[in-house]
């Protein structure tokens, strides 16, 4: 079945960088897109960003334009999100998302925290 499997997540001081990953199995992963979304405390979850299937297509939530780049690994069945100049608005739980089949498929979530 489909797995997504996130990590990376962490306590990060404002201005800060982190790198999410988000390991895939359970389908073909160099034929769908991939995306991230977050949900910070209280809040919905929201689109951060998305990769098309060669990598040569990504899209960004306006929060988060120039700081943040997606990227993506079909050889090792993975995708990552890189996080720069973090700010305390982007704690969240981060979130590695795909549709297969017309369903929707989320990894557990990695949590991530700017704060000092």
């Amino acid at each position: 079945q489909v797995q997504l499997v996130e990590s990376g997540g962490g306590l990060v001081q404002p201005g800060g960088s982190l790198r999410l990953s988000c390991e895939a199995s359970g389908f073909t992963f160099r034929s769908y897109s991939m995306n991230w979304y977050r949900q910070a405390p209280g809040k919905e979850r929201l689109w951060v960003a998305s990769i098309t299937t060669t990598g040569l297509s990504t899209r960004y939530a306006d929060p988060v334009k120039g700081r943040f780049t997606i990227s993506r690994d079909n050889s090792k069945n993975t995708v990552f999100l890189q996080m720069d100049s973090l700010k305390p608005e982007d704690t969240a739980v981060y979130y590695c998302f795909t549709e297969v089949g017309r369903l929707h498929h989320w990894g557990q979530g990695t949590q991530v925290t700017v704060s000092s």
